[in-house]
């Protein structure tokens, strides 16, 4: 394999407009739009750099598109989650297909534990992890297990204002974290914490050289990040936000793994 950053990504899917909503209030959503915009997100993806990995397509799995919730990444050990919504427990077998095509050393979360990979933040080898509705405690210490020994410090923290963790935080590359306060349980919990003005603005992806990946819905955070030295990359995810999902979501980037 070429490229030292890959990110898988997964076509939506058939059935994308009955995905679930928990937090907001349904709005019909354009699949034909939100076709056009992943492809646009991927194209991006690799405009930066990253070689991107198709995930065999799940139509039957309305969420199947957010395939960051199907596996978590620490080195080179993937972690097959089980998602919290019993709905999505299907969506991990492609996801499990790939990374093992890939050579990653493959783990599972196992009943009774649920863990969704949004709920997970890595700050280096710091792990944040937020039990939420999706993430129970027992998918909380089945994370740990899988990962302290491998060097990794694991850090729970209480999601009950969003969906999931990254629904409210991500991180800067510098290790700030960013979130917008109405939605974030505890701030105190992380070391560095900037406040930003919209939900959305929450939600970056660093794709490297200092480039943040962000949704056109947060102009203002956009402009604040810029003022901050930051070079922002602007995608419109509209459909996939009227679906809880943000930038993180629609793909799992994975690092120097790989020769």
């Amino acid at each position: 394999m070429s490229s030292s950053k890959k990110a898988l990504i997964r076509r939506p899917g058939p059935r994308l407009a009955e995905g679930l909503v928990t937090h907001i209030e349904r709005e019909e959503v354009d699949v034909e739009r939100a076709l056009e915009q992943w492809e646009a997100y991927g194209e991006t993806l690799r405009t930066h750099g990253w070689e991107t990995v198709e995930v065999d397509p799940a139509d039957d799995c309305p969420d199947s598109v957010f395939v960051e919730d199907a596996v978590v990444m620490y080195k080179n050990v993937a972690l097959i989650t089980r998602p919290g919504a019993e709905s999505r427990r299907e969506e991990t077998e492609g996801v499990e297909e790939a990374v093992a095509r890939l050579g990653c050393s493959v783990n599972w979360v196992w009943e009774p534990g649920t863990l969704d990979g949004g709920d997970v933040l890595k700050i280096g080898d710091t792990i944040y992890v937020g039990r939420s509705a999706r993430t129970n405690a027992a998918g909380v210490q089945q994370l740990r297990a899988a990962f302290e020994p491998l060097g990794a410090r694991v850090v729970a923290v209480p999601v009950t204002r969003v969906l999931h963790l990254k629904s409210a935080v991500t991180a800067l590359p510098d290790g700030t974290v960013i979130g917008h306060v109405p939605l974030v349980d505890k701030p105190a919990l992380f070391p560095r914490f900037l406040p930003v003005p919209e939900e959305s603005g929450a939600h970056v992806v660093l794709l490297g050289g200092g480039k943040l990946l962000m949704a056109s819905s947060a102009p203002k955070t956009a402009e604040l990040l810029a003022d901050l030295g930051h070079e922002t990359v602007i995608v419109d995810i509209s459909e996939f936000e009227k679906l809880e999902g943000c930038v993180t979501c629609l793909s799992v980037r994975m690092r120097g793994l790989y020769a």
